[in-house]
């Protein structure tokens, strides 16, 4: 098994009003069979939890910050941290989790087995224990990305370790090197799917991404974001197109696109019927808003893609994800309109 010191392995906690969740999330980081450098990004939060780090936490880099840069600012300034120091690797990890004593290790041992592979992912279960969170991330061709296996009942059919098409930000081990190659997460995302767009970005310049199943941390889905009315409908409608313009490549784009398409004026119409209509819509505006931005970042993203798109076809889900119910429904609606216009 690999064997590494604290001086190249750094955990970065980004930490909103996490108060409560924060002291089970570092003293399982503390405990690790391969204990690593813990970084505490504090986001402006205003429940004391810079307090609870500084005094019950000598050990821990505080990086206070004067407001909520949210997911991916929040994590950017703890990679940015690390970087300077010269770490190796780079985990990220939420402040509402909390990893078994071989997390990391086992991170670094699929890594070490596979050079080639820039991110590696955990399994990550619901605090029950009982139902899995993620076992990496999926994107399909409806431009929809997900998380394999969330609401499934725990058990050996994910024991396997295999390439995925992306890693869950939650609990993740990145090296340094990839991260230098293909820059750090997209701030515009703030959260949400900022996970997807970075493994997306990492496919294409070349690296893989591996799935870690005797990693293992459990997660309390959705403590941070439901806090806020809206938060996850808005930061839906604003990030899905995003991912989806800096990085489907241009001969899918007309397979994609009609799909996502579908799939996001249905969300719209849901969100309406649903009473979260303002936040849907503003969703849409900030996302019509940062199209420069997310432009500029295309020409990048693929002016330095080294794989083919037939590779980035095959390595996308070709169906729906399981919850999506009503796309389904709508989809055999149609095939169905199909094969009888066909007789």
């Amino acid at each position: 098994m690999v064997k590494a010191s604290t001086s190249n392995v750094a955990v970065v906690i980004p930490n909103w009003n996490g108060k409560d969740d924060l002291p089970a999330c570092l003293d399982s980081l503390q405990a690790q069979s391969l204990v690593p450098h813990i970084i505490v990004v504090e986001n402006g939060s205003t429940d004391g939890s810079a307090e609870l780090v500084t005094k019950k936490y000598p050990y821990v880099t505080l990086l206070p910050q004067s407001k909520n840069l949210g997911f991916a600012g929040g994590v950017n300034v703890g990679i940015t941290y690390a970087l300077e120091h010269d770490f190796e690797y780079i985990a990220l990890f939420n402040n509402d989790a909390v990893a078994d004593r071989d997390w990391l290790k086992e991170l670094m041992h699929a890594l070490a087995e596979n050079p080639k592979a820039g991110i590696a992912t955990c399994k990550l279960i619901s605090f029950d224990k009982k139902h899995l969170d993620s076992t990496g991330d999926l994107y399909t061709v409806w431009g929809l990305p997900y998380p394999r296996g969330r609401g499934e009942q725990v058990s050996d059919t994910y024991d396997k370790q295999t390439e995925i098409f992306g890693a869950s930000g939650g609990a993740s081990l990145y090296r340094a090197s990839m991260l230098q190659r293909v820059g750090l997460f997209d701030e515009k995302f703030f959260a949400y799917y900022e996970d997807v767009d970075i493994s997306f970005r990492a496919q294409i310049a070349g690296w893989k991404i591996v799935f870690a199943p005797k990693a293992i941390a459990y997660h309390k889905i959705g403590a941070t974001s439901s806090r806020i009315k809206g938060f996850a409908t808005y930061q839906t409608m604003k990030n899905l197109p995003m991912i989806f313009w800096k990085n489907v490549p241009w001969s899918l784009v007309p397979v994609v696109l009609p799909r996502l398409l579908i799939a996001y004026w249905s969300i719209m119409a849901s969100s309406i019927l649903q009473g979260r209509g303002w936040p849907a819509f503003k969703g849409l505006l900030v996302h019509l808003k940062n199209h420069p931005h997310i432009f500029r970042e295309r020409r990048e993203i693929q002016r330095s893609r080294v794989v083919s798109d037939e590779y980035i076809w095959n390595i996308m889900t070709h169906d729906l994800p399981p919850n999506a119910h009503k796309l389904r429904t709508l989809r055999a609606k149609w095939w169905k309109l199909r094969r009888s216009k066909a007789k």
